[in-house]
């Protein structure tokens, strides 16, 4: 993050731009895995989820100001796996049930919608900033001129 405040909408929109782009991964990295039973962990694979946290920046006169978010972590989704009944799996426990993954598909995919147009947004966000400060310089200059 820069120190001069001028550039505090660049750095929230870029903030925004790496959590997004994280949350992307991590989105994709579900739905590569969302038939997968076995995992480093053991069982079946666990959805994750990216957990986002404001950043707060202290301005003077003590008060805080926003600036922009930060990856809190990511965090594994508890919620119950589904069971499927399929005796031919090599997963399958005594009664021919595997466990499968908590992914859910359609899910992922709106999760997948929204994260890129919140990078979209940012994206957008740091344009605009960009060709504002390049028509300030040009005002600065030819007022100088």
């Amino acid at each position: 993050m820069h120190g001069n405040p001028l550039f505090a909408a660049a750095d929230i929109s870029a903030s925004g731009l790496a959590a997004e782009r994280l949350r992307l991964e991590v989105v994709a990295n579900n739905i590569a895995n969302a038939f997968s039973t076995r995992s480093a962990n053991g069982g079946p694979y666990r959805r994750q989820d990216v957990v986002f946290s404001a950043v707060l920046n202290q301005r003077l006169g003590g008060r805080a100001g926003l600036g922009g978010v930060q990856v809190a972590g990511i965090v594994e989704d508890m919620s119950d796996l589904r069971r499927v009944h399929n005796p031919g799996h090599p997963d399958a426990d005594k009664d021919g049930y595997v466990s499968m993954p908590n992914v859910d598909l359609p899910v992922e995919m709106v999760n997948m919608i929204t994260a890129s147009r919140a990078y979209e947004a940012n994206l957008r966000a740091m344009q605009f900033f960009r060709q504002m400060t390049e028509q300030s310089y040009s005002l600065l200059r030819n007022q100088g001129g």
